[in-house]
Protein backbone atom coordinates (compact mmCIF):
# COMPACT_ATOMS: atom_id res chain seq x y z
CA UNK A 1 0.00 0.00 0.00
CA UNK A 2 2.93 2.36 0.66
CA UNK A 3 4.05 1.76 -2.92
CA UNK A 4 0.58 2.93 -4.02
CA UNK A 5 1.17 6.14 -2.08
CA UNK A 6 4.45 6.66 -3.94
CA UNK A 7 2.56 6.14 -7.19
CA UNK A 8 0.02 8.70 -6.03
CA UNK A 9 2.74 11.30 -5.38
CA UNK A 10 3.89 10.96 -9.00
CA UNK A 11 0.34 11.69 -10.17
CA UNK A 12 0.24 14.61 -7.75
CA UNK A 13 3.54 15.99 -9.07
CA UNK A 14 2.12 16.07 -12.59
CA UNK A 15 -1.05 17.77 -11.34
CA UNK A 16 0.96 20.41 -9.44
CA UNK A 17 3.13 21.11 -12.47
CA UNK A 18 0.21 21.42 -14.88
CA UNK A 19 -2.20 23.34 -12.64
CA UNK A 20 0.55 25.51 -11.14
CA UNK A 21 1.64 26.74 -14.55
CA UNK A 22 -1.97 27.33 -15.66
CA UNK A 23 -2.58 29.40 -12.51
CA UNK A 24 0.19 31.83 -13.49
CA UNK A 25 -1.95 33.10 -16.36
CA UNK A 26 -5.43 32.02 -15.26
CA UNK A 27 -5.50 32.25 -11.43
CA UNK A 28 -9.12 31.18 -11.12
CA UNK A 29 -8.66 28.01 -13.17
CA UNK A 30 -8.86 25.04 -10.82
CA UNK A 31 -9.52 21.62 -12.35
CA UNK A 32 -12.03 20.55 -9.73
CA UNK A 33 -12.78 17.16 -11.30
CA UNK A 34 -9.13 16.15 -11.18
CA UNK A 35 -8.79 17.41 -7.63
CA UNK A 36 -11.85 15.39 -6.62
CA UNK A 37 -10.45 12.17 -8.08
CA UNK A 38 -7.07 12.69 -6.44
CA UNK A 39 -8.62 13.59 -3.07
CA UNK A 40 -10.82 10.48 -2.93
CA UNK A 41 -7.92 8.26 -4.01
CA UNK A 42 -5.68 9.79 -1.36
CA UNK A 43 -8.36 9.38 1.32
CA UNK A 44 -8.55 5.65 0.50
CA UNK A 45 -4.79 5.30 0.90
CA UNK A 46 -4.60 7.31 4.12
CA UNK A 47 -7.49 5.35 5.62
CA UNK A 48 -5.45 2.17 5.09
CA UNK A 49 -2.02 3.46 6.13
CA UNK A 50 -2.68 6.02 8.87
CA UNK A 51 -3.89 4.11 11.93
CA UNK A 52 -4.95 7.09 14.14
CA UNK A 53 -6.74 8.66 11.18
CA UNK A 54 -8.57 5.42 10.41
CA UNK A 55 -9.73 5.30 14.04
CA UNK A 56 -11.03 8.88 13.72
CA UNK A 57 -12.94 7.99 10.55
CA UNK A 58 -14.41 4.81 12.04
CA UNK A 59 -15.56 6.75 15.10
CA UNK A 60 -17.47 9.02 12.73
CA UNK A 61 -18.91 6.09 10.81
CA UNK A 62 -17.01 6.92 7.61
CA UNK A 63 -15.16 4.54 5.29
CA UNK A 64 -13.81 5.09 1.78
CA UNK A 65 -16.77 3.24 0.28
CA UNK A 66 -19.32 5.46 2.08
CA UNK A 67 -18.36 8.84 0.57
CA UNK A 68 -18.26 10.08 -3.01
CA UNK A 69 -17.62 13.81 -2.53
CA UNK A 70 -14.26 15.20 -1.40
CA UNK A 71 -16.09 17.67 0.87
CA UNK A 72 -17.22 14.73 3.02
CA UNK A 73 -13.70 13.49 3.78
CA UNK A 74 -13.33 13.59 7.60
CA UNK A 75 -10.99 16.28 8.88
CA UNK A 76 -8.54 15.96 11.76
CA UNK A 77 -8.37 19.04 13.96
CA UNK A 78 -5.06 20.81 14.37
CA UNK A 79 -5.30 20.16 18.12
CA UNK A 80 -5.41 16.40 17.41
CA UNK A 81 -1.90 16.64 15.94
CA UNK A 82 -0.72 17.26 19.51
CA UNK A 83 -2.18 13.94 20.66
CA UNK A 84 -1.64 11.54 17.76
CA UNK A 85 1.01 10.71 15.21
CA UNK A 86 -0.92 11.22 11.99
CA UNK A 87 1.52 9.62 9.57
CA UNK A 88 1.38 7.07 6.78
CA UNK A 89 5.11 6.48 7.16
CA UNK A 90 6.50 3.52 9.12
CA UNK A 91 8.63 4.59 12.06
CA UNK A 92 11.85 3.61 10.36
CA UNK A 93 11.07 5.90 7.41
CA UNK A 94 10.32 8.98 9.52
CA UNK A 95 13.63 10.75 8.98
CA UNK A 96 12.49 14.25 9.98
CA UNK A 97 9.52 16.44 10.66
CA UNK A 98 8.11 19.73 11.85
CA UNK A 99 6.49 20.93 15.03
CA UNK A 100 4.36 23.95 15.80
CA UNK A 101 5.72 26.93 17.69
CA UNK A 102 5.23 27.75 21.33
CA UNK A 103 7.09 27.96 24.61
CA UNK A 104 9.04 25.09 26.15
CA UNK A 105 5.92 24.30 28.23
CA UNK A 106 3.61 24.05 25.23
CA UNK A 107 2.39 20.73 23.84
CA UNK A 108 3.20 21.05 20.16
CA UNK A 109 1.60 19.72 17.02
CA UNK A 110 3.90 17.45 15.05
CA UNK A 111 4.15 16.21 11.48
CA UNK A 112 6.53 13.52 10.26
CA UNK A 113 8.52 13.44 7.05
CA UNK A 114 10.75 11.34 4.86
CA UNK A 115 12.87 12.41 1.92
CA UNK A 116 9.95 11.60 -0.38
CA UNK A 117 7.36 13.55 1.61
CA UNK A 118 9.68 16.56 1.76
CA UNK A 119 9.97 16.47 -2.01
CA UNK A 120 6.17 16.70 -2.19
CA UNK A 121 6.20 19.57 0.31
CA UNK A 122 8.77 21.49 -1.71
CA UNK A 123 7.04 20.77 -5.03
CA UNK A 124 3.91 22.33 -3.54
CA UNK A 125 5.43 25.42 -1.94
CA UNK A 126 7.68 26.65 -4.77
CA UNK A 127 5.28 27.41 -7.66
CA UNK A 128 2.70 29.16 -5.46
CA UNK A 129 5.41 31.18 -3.67
CA UNK A 130 6.98 32.18 -6.98
CA UNK A 131 3.64 33.18 -8.47
CA UNK A 132 2.81 35.52 -5.56
CA UNK A 133 6.20 36.87 -4.44
CA UNK A 134 8.31 36.60 -7.58
CA UNK A 135 5.86 36.85 -10.50
CA UNK A 136 8.48 38.40 -12.79
CA UNK A 137 10.94 35.51 -12.41
CA UNK A 138 10.56 32.72 -15.00
CA UNK A 139 10.29 29.12 -13.94
CA UNK A 140 13.88 28.48 -15.09
CA UNK A 141 15.76 31.79 -14.73
CA UNK A 142 18.70 32.31 -17.09
CA UNK A 143 22.24 31.78 -15.88
CA UNK A 144 23.88 34.67 -14.07
CA UNK A 145 23.31 36.49 -10.83
CA UNK A 146 19.82 37.95 -10.44
CA UNK A 147 19.56 41.35 -8.81
CA UNK A 148 17.10 40.48 -6.05
CA UNK A 149 18.35 39.90 -2.48
CA UNK A 150 16.61 37.80 0.20
CA UNK A 151 16.34 38.59 3.91
CA UNK A 152 14.53 36.32 6.36
CA UNK A 153 13.83 37.66 9.85
CA UNK A 154 13.72 34.06 11.10
CA UNK A 155 16.57 31.91 12.39
CA UNK A 156 18.37 29.68 9.91
CA UNK A 157 17.39 26.07 9.34
CA UNK A 158 20.39 24.99 11.40
CA UNK A 159 19.03 26.93 14.40
CA UNK A 160 15.35 26.01 13.92
CA UNK A 161 15.30 22.64 12.12
CA UNK A 162 11.76 21.77 13.28
CA UNK A 163 10.08 24.89 11.90
CA UNK A 164 8.10 24.39 8.69
CA UNK A 165 8.28 28.14 7.97
CA UNK A 166 12.07 28.17 8.29
CA UNK A 167 12.31 25.08 6.10
CA UNK A 168 10.09 26.76 3.53
CA UNK A 169 12.18 29.94 3.46
CA UNK A 170 15.41 27.94 3.36
CA UNK A 171 14.16 26.05 0.29
CA UNK A 172 13.13 29.34 -1.35
CA UNK A 173 16.52 30.92 -0.64
CA UNK A 174 18.35 28.11 -2.48
CA UNK A 175 16.49 28.27 -5.80
CA UNK A 176 18.94 30.54 -7.61
CA UNK A 177 16.47 33.41 -7.54
CA UNK A 178 18.61 35.68 -5.34
CA UNK A 179 22.01 37.30 -5.55
CA UNK A 180 22.38 37.29 -1.76
CA UNK A 181 20.48 35.71 1.15
CA UNK A 182 20.57 36.20 4.92
CA UNK A 183 18.69 34.61 7.84
CA UNK A 184 18.88 37.27 10.56
CA UNK A 185 17.09 35.67 13.51
CA UNK A 186 18.32 33.72 16.50
CA UNK A 187 16.70 31.35 18.99
CA UNK A 188 16.78 31.99 22.72
CA UNK A 189 16.77 29.55 25.66
CA UNK A 190 12.97 29.28 25.48
CA UNK A 191 13.14 28.41 21.76
CA UNK A 192 11.65 31.78 20.89
CA UNK A 193 12.94 33.89 18.04
CA UNK A 194 14.81 37.16 18.42
CA UNK A 195 16.18 39.55 15.82
CA UNK A 196 19.82 40.48 15.22
CA UNK A 197 18.91 44.12 14.71
CA UNK A 198 22.38 45.54 14.11
CA UNK A 199 23.08 42.85 11.53
CA UNK A 200 19.73 43.53 9.81
CA UNK A 201 20.36 47.25 9.67
CA UNK A 202 23.87 46.81 8.25
CA UNK A 203 22.66 44.29 5.64
CA UNK A 204 19.76 46.49 4.52
CA UNK A 205 22.08 49.49 4.31
CA UNK A 206 24.28 47.42 1.98
CA UNK A 207 21.46 46.47 -0.41
CA UNK A 208 20.29 50.08 -0.44
CA UNK A 209 23.76 51.21 -1.47
CA UNK A 210 23.86 48.58 -4.22
CA UNK A 211 20.28 49.46 -5.23
CA UNK A 212 19.36 45.78 -5.01
CA UNK A 213 15.64 45.09 -4.47
CA UNK A 214 15.03 42.82 -1.51
CA UNK A 215 12.45 40.20 -0.63
CA UNK A 216 11.97 40.56 3.13
CA UNK A 217 10.19 37.65 4.84
CA UNK A 218 9.12 37.05 8.43
CA UNK A 219 6.34 36.63 10.95
CA UNK A 220 4.05 39.48 11.91
CA UNK A 221 5.81 39.68 15.28
CA UNK A 222 9.20 39.82 13.58
CA UNK A 223 8.01 42.89 11.72
CA UNK A 224 6.52 44.52 14.83
CA UNK A 225 9.87 44.23 16.58
CA UNK A 226 11.70 45.52 13.51
CA UNK A 227 9.36 48.52 13.31
CA UNK A 228 9.79 49.20 17.03
CA UNK A 229 13.58 49.12 16.68
CA UNK A 230 13.48 51.51 13.72
CA UNK A 231 11.21 53.85 15.66
CA UNK A 232 13.50 53.83 18.70
CA UNK A 233 16.43 54.69 16.44
CA UNK A 234 14.31 57.23 14.54
CA UNK A 235 15.17 55.51 11.27
CA UNK A 236 13.33 55.28 7.99
CA UNK A 237 14.87 53.09 5.31
CA UNK A 238 14.23 53.53 1.61
CA UNK A 239 14.44 50.02 0.19
CA UNK A 240 15.16 49.96 -3.55
CA UNK A 241 12.27 49.93 -6.01
CA UNK A 242 10.94 46.43 -6.60
CA UNK A 243 11.44 45.35 -2.98
CA UNK A 244 8.64 43.26 -1.53
CA UNK A 245 7.58 41.80 1.82
CA UNK A 246 6.04 38.48 2.84
CA UNK A 247 4.50 38.54 6.31
CA UNK A 248 2.88 35.61 8.06
CA UNK A 249 1.54 34.72 11.48
CA UNK A 250 -0.87 36.32 13.94
CA UNK A 251 -0.61 38.10 17.27
CA UNK A 252 -2.66 36.08 19.75
CA UNK A 253 -1.02 35.74 23.14
CA UNK A 254 2.12 37.82 22.70
CA UNK A 255 3.03 41.49 23.16
CA UNK A 256 1.04 44.22 21.45
CA UNK A 257 -1.25 43.58 18.54
CA UNK A 258 -1.56 45.47 15.28
CA UNK A 259 -4.24 45.14 12.67
CA UNK A 260 -2.95 43.99 9.33
CA UNK A 261 -3.72 47.43 7.96
CA UNK A 262 -1.67 49.12 10.69
CA UNK A 263 1.22 46.69 10.28
CA UNK A 264 1.33 47.17 6.52
CA UNK A 265 1.09 50.94 6.91
CA UNK A 266 4.04 50.89 9.31
CA UNK A 267 6.10 48.78 6.93
CA UNK A 268 5.29 51.09 4.03
CA UNK A 269 6.26 54.13 6.11
CA UNK A 270 9.48 52.79 7.66
CA UNK A 271 10.78 50.71 4.72
CA UNK A 272 9.28 52.55 1.72
CA UNK A 273 7.64 49.40 0.38
CA UNK A 274 4.28 50.18 -1.31
CA UNK A 275 1.23 48.27 0.04
CA UNK A 276 0.81 46.40 -3.23
CA UNK A 277 4.24 44.85 -2.62
CA UNK A 278 3.32 43.59 0.88
CA UNK A 279 1.90 40.06 0.66
CA UNK A 280 0.28 38.08 3.48
CA UNK A 281 0.99 34.34 3.62
CA UNK A 282 -1.08 31.77 5.54
CA UNK A 283 0.37 28.38 6.39
CA UNK A 284 0.87 26.01 9.28
CA UNK A 285 2.84 23.00 10.46
CA UNK A 286 -0.01 20.63 9.61
CA UNK A 287 -0.19 21.69 5.94
CA UNK A 288 2.00 21.12 2.92
CA UNK A 289 0.59 24.10 0.98
CA UNK A 290 0.27 27.81 1.69
CA UNK A 291 -2.20 30.56 0.79
CA UNK A 292 -1.44 34.15 -0.26
CA UNK A 293 -3.66 37.20 -0.43
CA UNK A 294 -2.40 38.73 -3.72
CA UNK A 295 0.47 38.90 -6.19
CA UNK A 296 3.33 41.29 -5.37
CA UNK A 297 3.08 44.44 -7.45
CA UNK A 298 -0.61 44.04 -8.23
CA UNK A 299 -3.26 46.10 -6.46
CA UNK A 300 -5.12 43.80 -4.03
CA UNK A 301 -8.78 43.31 -4.92
CA UNK A 302 -10.14 41.89 -1.69
CA UNK A 303 -7.11 40.53 0.25
CA UNK A 304 -8.82 37.11 0.34
CA UNK A 305 -6.39 34.25 0.94
CA UNK A 306 -6.18 31.77 -1.91
CA UNK A 307 -4.72 28.26 -1.84
CA UNK A 308 -3.22 26.62 -4.93
CA UNK A 309 -5.33 24.35 -7.18
CA UNK A 310 -4.05 21.25 -5.34
CA UNK A 311 -5.66 22.43 -2.09
CA UNK A 312 -9.19 23.55 -1.19
CA UNK A 313 -10.30 25.71 1.74
CA UNK A 314 -13.81 25.40 3.16
CA UNK A 315 -15.41 27.66 5.76
CA UNK A 316 -17.64 25.48 7.91
CA UNK A 317 -20.08 25.98 10.77
CA UNK A 318 -18.55 25.06 14.18
CA UNK A 319 -21.95 23.62 15.15
CA UNK A 320 -22.84 21.53 12.09
CA UNK A 321 -19.56 21.11 10.23
CA UNK A 322 -21.27 22.08 6.98
CA UNK A 323 -20.08 24.80 4.62
CA UNK A 324 -21.44 28.27 5.40
CA UNK A 325 -22.89 30.61 2.75
CA UNK A 326 -20.65 33.19 1.11
CA UNK A 327 -20.00 36.18 3.38
CA UNK A 328 -20.61 34.25 6.60
CA UNK A 329 -18.02 33.22 9.18
CA UNK A 330 -16.93 29.77 10.25
CA UNK A 331 -13.96 27.54 10.94
CA UNK A 332 -11.33 26.99 8.25
CA UNK A 333 -11.12 23.44 6.93
CA UNK A 334 -8.42 22.70 4.35
CA UNK A 335 -8.06 19.70 2.07
CA UNK A 336 -4.47 19.64 0.86
CA UNK A 337 -3.18 17.02 -1.57
CA UNK A 338 0.38 17.93 -0.53
CA UNK A 339 -0.42 16.28 2.83
CA UNK A 340 0.02 12.96 1.06
CA UNK A 341 1.86 11.29 3.93
CA UNK A 342 -0.19 12.64 6.85
CA UNK A 343 -3.88 13.70 6.73
CA UNK A 344 -5.48 15.19 3.66
CA UNK A 345 -8.22 17.09 5.53
CA UNK A 346 -7.29 19.43 8.40
CA UNK A 347 -9.68 21.60 10.39
CA UNK A 348 -8.09 24.62 12.02
CA UNK A 349 -9.27 26.76 14.93
CA UNK A 350 -9.09 29.87 12.75
CA UNK A 351 -12.26 31.79 11.97
CA UNK A 352 -12.76 33.19 8.50
CA UNK A 353 -15.35 34.77 6.25
CA UNK A 354 -16.13 32.80 3.13
CA UNK A 355 -15.39 34.87 0.03
CA UNK A 356 -16.06 34.13 -3.63
CA UNK A 357 -12.47 33.19 -4.47
CA UNK A 358 -10.92 32.58 -1.06
CA UNK A 359 -11.25 33.30 2.62
CA UNK A 360 -10.71 36.27 4.90
CA UNK A 361 -9.33 35.49 8.35
CA UNK A 362 -11.15 37.23 11.19
CA UNK A 363 -9.70 35.65 14.33
CA UNK A 364 -9.58 32.51 16.43
CA UNK A 365 -12.37 30.33 17.72
CA UNK A 366 -13.22 31.04 21.37
CA UNK A 367 -10.90 29.30 23.86
CA UNK A 368 -8.46 28.28 21.14
CA UNK A 369 -4.80 28.34 22.10
CA UNK A 370 -2.44 30.82 20.46
CA UNK A 371 -0.62 28.96 17.71
CA UNK A 372 1.68 29.25 14.76
CA UNK A 373 4.38 31.77 14.11
CA UNK A 374 2.62 34.38 16.24
CA UNK A 375 4.32 32.75 19.23
CA UNK A 376 7.81 32.68 17.83
CA UNK A 377 9.07 36.24 17.95
CA UNK A 378 9.36 37.13 21.61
Amino acid sequence: MLSELSSFTRRLARFITNSGEAARTEPQVAPAETFAVLALDLFRLQYSLNVPYQALCRARGVRPDTIHDWRDIPAASTSAFKEFEFSCLPKDEQTGGFESSGTTRTVRSQTFHSAESLRVYEASLLPWFRRHLLPEIPRNPPAGQPGLAFLSLTPSRADAPRSSLVHMLDVVSRQGWFADALFAGQTDEDRGWILELDRIHAWLHGVIQKRSPVLLAGTAFNFVHLLDALQVRNLKLRLPAGSRIMETGGYKGRSRELTREALHAGLARRLSVPPEYIVTEYGMTELGSQAYDHVAGESPVDRALRFPPWARALVVSPETGTEVPEGQAGLVRILDLANAFSVLAVETEDLALRREHGLELVGRHLESEPRGCSLMAV
